[in-house]
């Protein structure tokens, strides 16, 4: 196992305070591994194994755990003396599993972390009987970065390792299998499948499936461009794809996709007044061979793509990202943390004069003075204009965090 050691030190960080760690991500991104990785850690660290209770719910030998009672009676025969630590991998597949979480904290010395492939997890009653006393460690796929220490790749011809990013994507496991072509189809299908079954289908009771993997599909063709519900059923009813579909159950359809974790969504931000807009945010997808898998893999060096790259890199760097707009300006990407602000446009190529003045003149009408960066594949490029940096992708992303 290669320890992503951003999350394990995350984790450690928490160790032994009194709140609930809670590990998010969509499916087979490394939190049942990072489970293991931190179980290592505190056999290291001196616990005895017994004080220590881990259990993946995906595996079969936990089947007789199916409610939050069986959940509470299986830890409580197992509790031993001193401080305890519960692993719990994919809890959400116990019924009522937040009330026996409860029990817990107020019936033994123990120390609490889990994990879970969608967000219903926190929008359960967890959220209301911890009253805040949790926090939330959200785990995305590989970083460009962490692909190449997995594959134990060097820097040389970083441009064709990155077109190999582009199209497998940054699922641990399928650095293993990337050799093999029809291994990873098979492997990213079975992923693919399973978060639209378990962690949609199933988890909201979905009748209209069909209606479902049209909207996937809409998504996944138009990452980074604008998106509404009115936008996607006109398209949908106007093309005859599906019988007539209201807003109301696409909305709640995007809604459910965000909570699986294989979209996350930007919303529109006012620059200037700091305000949100209620309409027309963008989707990017978790994982480019996830989207390569839905779409076929073509194109996968476009534009859009690159755009979800940046997208979820500055996720995994904490930052809260959105969407700028100013007059009559965009930027792609609003970068914000408590302690700074950074504006980036991303383009594959500003080599055309006009593309680059359209870059520049939306990062130029910001009128504050924070960073603002262009981020593109070209090479030999002026890096400043007026103060505005431009970076190459690969360069960007291979900074320290």
């Amino acid at each position: 196992m290669i320890v992503r050691k951003k999350y394990l030190n995350r984790m450690i960080a928490a160790k032994d305070a009194e709140i609930i760690k809670v590990i998010t991500g969509v499916r087979r991104s490394g939190k049942s591994t990072l489970m293991l990785m931190f179980k290592d850690y505190l056999l290291d660290t001196g616990i005895k194994i017994e004080n220590i209770i881990h259990i993946n719910f995906e595996s079969a030998m936990y089947d007789d755990i199916k409610n939050y009672k069986d959940l509470y009676k299986y830890v409580e025969k197992n509790i031993k003396s001193g401080k305890m630590y519960l692993l719990l991998d994919e809890v959400q597949n116990v019924e009522s599993w937040e009330k026996a979480i409860n029990s817990f904290k107020v019936d033994f010395n123990i120390d609490i972390y889990i994990t879970g492939s969608n967000a219903y997890l926190l929008s359960s009653e967890l959220s209301t009987l911890l009253s805040g006393r949790y926090i939330e460690i959200k785990m995305y796929p590989l970083s460009f970065k962490e692909f190449l220490e997995f594959n134990n790749y060097d820097k040389i011809n970083l441009e064709d390792k990155f077109n190999e990013y582009l199209k497998y994507g940054g699922l641990p496991a399928v650095t293993l299998i990337k050799d093999n072509d029809e291994l990873v189809l098979s492997y990213l299908n079975g992923i693919y499948n399973t978060i639209v079954k378990k962690d949609i289908i199933d988890c909201n009771n979905i009748k209209d499936t069909a209606l479902l993997e049209n909207i996937i599909k809409y998504l996944a063709t138009n990452i980074g461009s604008p998106v509404s519900a009115s936008k996607i059923s006109g398209y949908l009813n106007s093309n005859k794809i599906v019988e007539k579909c209201n807003h109301q159950t696409i909305d709640n359809y995007l809604n459910m996709l965000e909570k699986s974790f294989i979209f996350y969504k930007a919303d529109r931000n006012n620059i200037k007044s700091k305000a949100l807009l209620k309409t027309l945010g963008k989707y990017y997808i978790s994982d480019p061979g996830i989207r390569n898998i839905i779409l076929g893999f073509r194109n996968i060096n476009e534009g859009h793509l690159l755009e979800n790259i940046v997208y979820l890199e500055l996720l995994r760097r904490e930052y809260k990202v959105n969407i700028g707009k100013t007059n009559n300006f965009e930027v792609d990407f609003v970068a914000e943390n408590p302690n700074n602000i950074i504006y980036f446009q991303v383009s594959q190529s500003i080599k055309d004069e006009n593309v680059l003045e359209k870059k520049l003149k939306s990062l130029e009408s910001i009128e504050d003075n924070y960073e603002k960066i262009i981020l593109t594949m070209d090479k030999t490029i002026n890096n400043d204009f007026n103060g505005i940096k431009v970076m190459n992708i690969i360069d960007w992303l291979l900074l320290d965090d």
